[in-house]
């Protein structure tokens, strides 16, 4: 059978060799042995303890010694041991909130750096693959989940499009009956995906609410994404009961109180996923119960999924006063206890899989079993895991063809006309860590180009293409603070409809770097004075890798360094945030600027104010 998550077996059909295997009466396939227990249900560390597996599930555990004595006396009795030499063993980490797509892999090649860090479970919100493939897209998705060697679960997107097609322009359309059909076909399906038109439900939209009635009759959960404390009890009395977008204690304090769970988002802290050390202090200085607090990852490219993993994010709340045991709790057993899953994943007790992970005392993995079976040993992966990670899905060719601009000659400029009478210009300011953007108006006065302007206020052009094919538009913006000092940059991962958005000093290399993309079928790019500097390849949707995670992390590394050298002030994942509307205060799409959460758009030119 192939190391899947369908390798072990249902619990109701191997209950009596548990059993058996639990009173002595059975021999154990593998045991554990000379371990200090990390228990997530008493948060407390015990020591010289033995766990046995059956049927890639726990037996039991028991005082460490104790198979050797018992089996030593029987016949035949042999099993496999294991010693863990005095370190911790841990339950595998649950992950309640990722996109998969943002590590540019797909989930069989993401398999390879979670177990590494050892995550074995992943609740993965696919809408960007949604946003381009509609429900076909999020099913390809989901075989690829079922081949990886993970255990992987869908929260079924519930905003694509993220907002109105009058503000963008998707490929995909997810309407209530959709979402409802991907329930009841996926076992996986199993809660809806993070609600990101939060204005919209608070407004009481009927489209919005009716993708949450599929969702509530079914009696799945509800993940939510807030942005503005006045929104916050809305959200909850429409069914929303968790969000990952707690990003400073007051707004993490105010999610609590009013029924939520909370994820709290660690990340590379130079990008703009690691809110936790701000919300963490609804515990730690406002003192709330961790009892409903997570931690996730939310989003991670391919190289920072190595070295920022959630056992990373599960060690930053060491810093805020938490024990290791709750530490590792925030990413197992509540994880787990908030989808309902705290039978099957989350510790470690008898009838759970036997997903584990071996810790050194600074809680950094050193070995990981996925459903009994070792895939990571001293902090390398082992041949069955290597062997399973070179049998990934295949995505069919549609997948390949999704980046469909127009032929460049027949392409729109990509740049605005230089302004001939003085105008208010509508900017988009870029400031670390990058999630909201500001909304700042820059007089122009006329000028003999653009660079003088440029030099002046610190701009830069930014544009957004329509790539589905359906209308061809290019929206034009101006970024300020950006700090691109020469070239360009491109990506057609423009969250959330992900259309192909590029920033340059010039509409030549802007130009180059859009044909790049289209020769590549999708990807992130640099250039410079006509010539690619860094490139990345994402031919799955635009938005995947079809190589190994090991290969697209070295292609990934260099493309930030050669990004950084560029001068952008935004890493590339949160440049491929600029386009998505449903975050203030202003958004550029291919229909042009967006301001957030008024959802009014704006001209990039105004008449100068007198």
């Amino acid at each position: 059978m192939p190391l899947t998550r369908f390798s072990v077996a249902p619990l109701h059909k191997v209950t009596r060799q548990l059993a058996a295997v639990a009173m002595g009466r059975s021999v154990p396939d593998l045991v554990i042995t000379g371990a200090r227990l990390l228990s997530t249900y008493t948060d407390r560390i015990h020591p010289d303890r033995e766990v046995w597996l059956k049927a890639g599930r726990i037996a039991c555990v028991k005082p460490a010694g104790t198979a050797k004595k018992h089996f030593a006396t029987i016949a035949g009795a042999k099993f496999a041991t294991h010693d863990a030499a005095g370190a911790l063993l841990a339950p595998g980490l649950v992950d309640p909130h990722v996109h998969i797509e943002s590590s540019m892999m797909t989930a069989c090649a993401y398999a390879e750096a979670a177990l590494f860090n050892g995550t074995t479970t992943l609740f993965c919100d696919s809408h960007e693959i949604g946003n381009v493939c509609d429900a076909e897209g999020i099913e390809w998705m989901l075989r690829d989940a079922r081949q990886a060697p993970l255990n992987i679960f869908l929260t079924v997107p519930s905003t694509v499009p993220a907002t109105s097609p009058k503000f963008e322009t998707a490929g995909g359309d997810l309407t209530p009956a959709k979402i409802g059909a991907l329930f009841d076909r996926w076992p996986e399906a199993w809660a809806l995906g993070e609600k990101m038109d939060f204005v919209q439900v608070a407004m009481g939209d009927p489209r919005s609410h009716a993708v949450l009635a599929e969702a509530l009759k079914r009696g799945r959960p509800v993940c939510g994404h807030i942005y503005g404390r006045e929104f916050v009890a809305a959200g909850a009395a429409s069914g929303i009961t968790d969000t990952h977008e707690s990003i400073d204690r007051d707004i993490a304090d105010d999610f609590l109180e009013n029924g939520l769970w909370i994820f709290l988002r660690g990340g590379n802290p130079s990008t703009p996923w690691h809110s936790l050390p701000e919300a963490i202090k609804t515990v730690s200085e406002l003192g709330a119960s961790p009892k409903r607090v997570c931690v996730c990852t939310d989003d991670r490219d391919a190289d920072d999924l190595f070295l920022f993993g959630l056992d990373w994010v599960a060690r930053q709340t060491l810093a805020a006063g938490f024990s290791k045991p709750a530490a590792w709790s925030a990413g197992s057993l509540h994880p787990a206890t908030r989808y309902g899953l705290d039978a099957e994943i989350g510790g470690i007790a008898p009838a759970r899989r036997a997903d584990l992970v071996l810790l050194n005392d600074d809680l950094v993995p050193q070995s990981t079993w996925y459903g009994g079976q070792l895939v990571v040993k001293n902090r390398k992966i082992t041949p069955l895991l290597d062997q399973a990670l070179s049998k990934r899905y295949a995505y069919p060719k549609k997948a390949y063809a999704t980046v469909k601009l127009p032929p460049a000659a027949k392409s729109a400029p990509l740049v605005p006309a230089l302004p001939t009478k003085p105008v208010t210009a509508n900017c988009i300011r870029t400031a670390l860590p990058g999630i909201i953007l500001f909304h700042e108006k820059v007089s122009l006065a006329p000028a003999a180009s653009w660079a003088e302007h440029f030099a002046a206020h610190g701009l830069c052009f930014v544009s957004v293409l329509e790539r589905h094919g359906k209308s061809g538009a290019v929206a034009h913006g101006l970024l300020k603070d950006f700090g691109l000092r020469s070239g360009a940059v491109a990506s057609t991962v423009g969250h959330d409809a992900h259309n192909l958005i590029v920033a340059g000093t010039n509409e030549a290399d802007m130009r180059l770097a859009v044909e790049t993309l289209r020769e590549l079928r999708g990807g992130v790019c640099v250039v410079d004075k006509g010539k690619v500097l860094a490139s990345v390849a994402l031919p799955i949707a635009g938005l995947l890798s079809d190589k190994r995670a090991t290969v697209v992390a070295k292609e990934t590394t260099k493309l930030k360094k050669v990004w950084a050298a560029a001068g952008c002030t935004l890493p590339y994942m949160g440049f491929n945030l600029i386009p998505l509307s449903v975050i203030p205060e202003i958004r550029i799409t291919d229909k042009g600027l967006v301001t957030v959460p008024g959802m009014k758009q704006v001209p990039l030119f105004e008449p100068a104010r007198a």
